[in-house]
């Protein structure tokens, strides 16, 4: 038996809010895990984005790379913890005869023993907690009570968390879709003093020429201010979502 104190798991609550960003939280998240299992190396958080496994943070060399493998080949513990809800024990990846090549393949890494535990199973922010060790059987005495304690708070704390930067992400994408309309109609006001026309045609006159430059409708109307105030509008272009 091991014979050292039990570890206590962080406050997820608490890392979500010490930390600035969801990929601040992740990797927190990923280093207090570490720092519960003595023999441990590496650590990588696995969540399901658009229908497809992502490393969202990792820590140790190794632990994107076994990450990544399973993903390739469709199929690993720590898929299967994601997709099934249970934890997967890999005791030495020197016997393992589970995952076609992977076994093998986390042994040449260093990699001679895993633990992976789901994360919010069952929902749309499904994942996975990895812990990887370079000696066999690191997981089988360890106190896993903390561990298991961290996993679950971080269910709702990753819910929250993803939330939070989709919120931000609407908003900054809202922010510069307002900017775009503000110069659009800037130059609309440009086109109807110059030419003693409606609205309606003097965003039909800005579109055509930018059909015909074949740029952006906001860089025509952004250069078109810019030749009048001779300062150019903030960019309002807005990021494509991943």
């Amino acid at each position: 038996m091991n014979d050292r104190p039990v570890a206590e798991a962080p406050d997820t609550t608490a890392l979500l809010l010490e930390t600035t960003s969801l990929d601040d939280f992740l990797r927190a998240l990923a280093r207090s895990a570490l720092a519960l299992v003595e023999e441990a190396d590496g650590c990588g958080i696995t969540l399901e984005r658009l229908g497809r496994p992502v490393t969202v943070s990792s820590v140790g060399a190794a632990a994107t790379k076994l990450d990544e493998a399973q993903y390739g080949q469709d199929d690993g513990p720590c898929l299967q913890a994601m997709r099934t809800g249970r934890e997967v024990s890999v005791p030495d990846t020197l016997r393992e005869s589970r995952w076609a090549d992977y076994p093998a393949y986390a042994a040449v890494c260093g990699a001679r023993s895993s633990l992976s535990l789901p994360i919010a199973p069952h929902s749309h922010t499904a994942g996975a907690l990895n812990l990887y060790a370079p000696v066999p059987h690191a997981f089988d005495t360890a106190d896993l009570t903390a561990l298991r304690l961290l996993t679950a708070q971080a269910t709702g704390a990753i819910a929250l968390a993803q939330r939070i930067a989709d919120t931000e992400e609407f908003a900054a994408d809202l922010e510069a879709a307002l900017r775009s309309r503000t110069v659009i109609d800037q130059a609309i006001g440009v086109v109807v003093g110059q030419q003693r026309c409606t609205p309606e045609k003097a965003f039909d006159v800005l579109r055509t020429a930018s059909q015909h430059r074949n740029i952006k409708l906001r860089e025509l109307c952004a250069e078109l201010i810019a030749s009048i105030t001779g300062e150019v509008p903030p960019e309002g272009r807005i990021q494509p979502r991943g």
